[in-house]
């Protein structure tokens, strides 16, 4: 019994109630947002350590940490370290991306080492496999898809990117669209070179119904992954992106009746202006399901300062309705994140979600804002640094400055305009 049929029958389990409590919502109003598809709650029963985490509608806005060893690159102490430092800087949930080294060990250790949910793109692991045998992308066939798959969802993974959107009759149009670069998902690319290869259509597509019975077995999340997303602000909101979230309504729509927990994933490169707009026309074509934004990064120009541009775009994102946001790092588009990169990551993202949370009117957002100005007002130190998003890095900047009043910041000293105003003084 999935968690979408459960409610659907009506009843309030103990993962509601608890979810219910964290996010400050009644939980009959949780209840229908499970069974109509408009929350997702992600853990995987095998995945024994892991919180349970609610995403979508009147919920807190989320943040995901991207980790995982490259072919070129493979460490897994240091991804552990960075599963640490991301779930200390507090992300939501954490996927595994990895391409290098043993991965199923890598995949299990991750998991048995957070705390948080964990998501993976399973082609990933399918292409590599493919490639140590010997043999191309094409090779790729359904019981290699599937039997990674399951092998993912056994192991406790709580969450899975499968790009089943991407079809055929895209793929065909892509040289004519005037795209400067045609694809930037690598699960995507894969599935192009098959598609190219064997002019049939993507078998993630095909095999749709089989992917939703391992998904329901476990009850697991699936989250449509954006093979066409635009990798560049010249070629946002094109006809590749909207026919892929055309065919992503129509899965939503399979999972949901079948049981299944989905989100959709969403842009890429995107201009400011057309941010909301795609959140928007997500929610109306997939019917309200958690929307899953990778960024949105309104410029290509900052390389080495991504994470604030992914910010700006993360926060008129959240605002606008979009429900879970994964983070972007100083270094993408440059190299594999350090373990500092990961951190500047997920801080950059968390106040891109809080941003959203305020305008979308999430009462506990406000209130710690509030709260922060009180504090401010009254120099208490130690209430700003509870209170703010970074803690660590708020503490160093303050104790870095030269001694001096305890009463004000080096900023302004005795000229400090909130303890100058607070100062009550006999008007004559």
């Amino acid at each position: 019994m999935t968690r979408i049929i459960t409610a659907r029958q009506g009843k309030i389990t103990e993962e509601i109630e608890e979810s219910a409590k964290e996010e400050h919502i009644d939980t009959e109003i949780l209840r229908q947002s499970i069974a109509d598809g408009t929350v997702v709650l992600i853990r995987n029963t095998n995945h024994k350590n892991a919180k349970l985490v609610a995403i979508g509608k009147n919920l807190k806005t989320k943040v995901n940490a991207n980790i995982g060893t490259s072919m070129d690159y493979c460490n897994i102490k240091e991804e552990l370290k960075k599963v640490e430092v991301a779930i200390e800087a507090g992300t939501d949930t954490i996927m595994d991306l990895s391409t290098g080294g043993d991965l199923d060990l890598i995949r299990k250790m991750i998991i048995e080492h957070s705390t948080v949910p964990v998501g993976t793109v399973p082609i990933y692991q399918a292409v590599v496999e493919i490639l140590r045998e010997g043999k191309t992308i094409p090779d790729l066939d359904e019981s290699k898809i599937l039997d990674v798959i399951r092998r993912h969802l056994e192991s406790g993974v709580d969450f899975i990117t499968v790009h089943c959107g991407l079809l055929l009759r895209a793929v065909k149009r892509m040289e004519n669209t005037g795209r400067i670069m045609n694809v930037v998902s690598r699960g995507g690319s894969f599935l192009v070179n098959w598609m190219r290869v064997h002019n049939q259509e993507n078998p993630f597509y095909t095999y749709y119904d089989r992917i939703l019975e391992i998904a329901k077995e476990f009850d697991v999340t699936l989250s449509l992954g954006d093979g066409l997303r635009p990798g560049c602000i010249h070629d946002s909101t094109d006809g590749l992106q909207v026919d892929e979230l055309l065919v992503h309504g129509e899965l939503r729509d399979r999972a949901v009746e079948a049981g299944v927990q989905v989100m959709v994933e969403g842009p890429g490169h995107i201009p400011l202006s057309e941010i909301s707009a795609n959140v928007l026309m997500e929610k109306r074509i997939c019917k309200g399901a958690p929307f899953y934004v990778l960024g949105p990064l309104p410029t290509d120009i900052a390389p080495g300062y991504d994470h604030i541009t992914s910010a700006i775009g993360g926060a008129i994102a959240a605002s606008a309705g979009a429900d879970f946001l994964c983070f972007v790092t100083p270094s993408e588009h440059l190299r594999l994140p350090i373990i500092e990169d990961i951190r500047e990551g997920v801080i950059a993202t968390r106040i891109a979600a809080h941003i959203g949370d305020i305008e979308k009117g999430y009462p506990q957002a406000s209130e710690r804002d509030d709260s922060m100005a009180y504090a401010r007002q009254e120099r208490n130190w130690e209430r700003m640094f509870t209170l703010s998003i970074d803690p660590v890095r708020a503490k160093e900047f303050y104790h870095s400055r030269p001694a001096h009043s305890q009463d004000a910041c080096t900023m302004c000293g005795d000229l400090c305009s909130m303890k100058l105003s607070s100062q009550k003084q006999n008007i004559k």
